[in-house]
């Protein structure tokens, strides 16, 4: 399932080593764009059979792209669009099996057939979205929400 061979292919234990592995490239920095950046290449490394992952922060009512890894993506993203809009919305974890089946799913890359997204809400307050998404239907499980809702947590952790 993994890309690469530094992982010993456990997806928990090797969800840990990655949780780990962001905790340490991010501590101690302080810059947003720079530990997003790295969360999204050390999320793209670690994942196999993703299409692309990043993150949309929150500014001024509406979702704007962030940092990333994959094709060019929608820009603007509202609060109740889409599977992002939806998270922000609902303020909870979104894992989409048939991106084709939810209702106002915005295609930016037609290639996507799943996603999960992930809220990441500091101090209350929405801050933005991790969104990760597959070329193949019903890429995300229950043990990859929780170990994402992890990882958004250790994010949380560095940003707040």
């Amino acid at each position: 399932m993994f890309q690469s061979t530094l992982y010993s292919g456990v997806k928990e234990k090797d969800y840990e080593l990655l949780i780990n592995q962001l905790d340490a490239l991010t501590d101690g920095e302080k810059d947003e764009i720079a530990i997003l950046s790295n969360a999204s290449a050390l999320l793209n490394q670690f994942l196999a059979e993703v299409n692309w992952v990043g993150f949309y922060l929150w500014k001024a009512n509406e979702l704007v792209l962030g940092p990333f890894q994959g094709l060019p993506a929608c820009i603007r993203i509202t609060s109740g669009k889409g599977v992002c809009g939806t998270a922000v919305e609902e303020r909870k974890t979104q894992r989409i099996a048939d991106v084709h089946q939810f209702p106002g799913h915005i295609a930016c890359d037609g290639a996507s057939k799943s996603e999960i997204v992930v809220p990441i809400i500091i101090h209350d307050q929405i801050y933005g979205v991790l969104d990760i998404d597959s070329p193949i239907n019903d890429r995300f499980d229950e043990t990859d929400q929780i170990y994402l809702e992890k990882f958004v947590a250790i994010l949380v952790k560095h940003l707040g």
